[in-house]
């Protein structure tokens, strides 16, 4: 029995997973959740996270929730390249460093104004609240000006001079603002630049892995 992977590639922390075991080659099967019909909220997916968020992982009956939780006990357990996070004590702490300070950080701010600038107006019908947009938006480029000028400071990837799952999850973040017609690129060329070394050598599972969020960004740019 392969690992089974609940998720969403609409969900950036759901797609940092599903990349990273393509790129790693763990042999897994996809159990899709439509958060859209409320699959999130069946009974069934209740029993493997009564949080009702994805993603989740059943590793032969073995289940855990929340992506970076998941992300260091694949590296744990799986036989992946060293880099992504290393077993060196010290190396680790670099890389918790930023895991600790991703989700109050480039995950709320990147998906608050991704929410309140493309999710509110799907569920709502009413165009985006461009006080709350604005707001948003401020906030999320102050920590886009901490990655570009703190964690991306001198060096290739956020901790060091090799991707992390640190990597992962951040720039599925930041690529998630281009469906509130943001793109980063485009003011900060050091996430622009880092972005593209992620993809490169996580391709072509970053590309994969993107096609319906492109999709989307194409469909709203038309």
């Amino acid at each position: 029995m392969s690992l089974e992977l609940y998720g969403n590639l609409l969900s950036q922390p759901a797609r940092a997973v599903a990349v990273f075991l393509s790129a790693n080659k763990v042999p897994f099967e996809t159990k899709l959740i439509d958060i859209m019909k409320g699959d999130n909220k069946k009974p069934e997916f209740l029993k493997l996270n009564p949080f009702h968020k994805i993603p989740v992982i059943d590793d032969n009956g073995f289940v855990v929730r929340e992506s970076v939780a998941i992300l260091r006990y694949l590296c744990h357990e799986k036989n992946v390249p060293d880099h992504w996070y290393p077993k060196d004590s010290k190396e680790q702490a670099r890389v918790d460093e930023y895991l600790e300070w991703h989700h109050l950080d480039t995950r709320f701010n990147c998906m608050n104004f991704f929410a309140v600038k493309y999710l509110a107006p799907m569920f709502t019908g009413k165009p985006p609240n461009s006080k709350e947009v604005s707001q948003a938006e401020e906030k999320m480029k102050t920590t886009l000006g901490l990655i570009e000028n703190i964690w991306l400071k001198n060096k290739p990837y956020l901790i060091n001079n090799a991707v992390t799952i640190a990597d992962l999850l951040a720039v599925c973040e930041v690529e998630q603002l281009r469906m509130g017609d943001y793109d980063a690129r485009t003011e900060y060329p050091n996430i622009a630049a880092w972005m593209e070394r992620v993809r490169q050598d996580v391709n072509p599972h970053y590309d994969d892995a993107n096609k319906l969020l492109n999709k989307v960004v194409a469909k709203r740019k038309a």
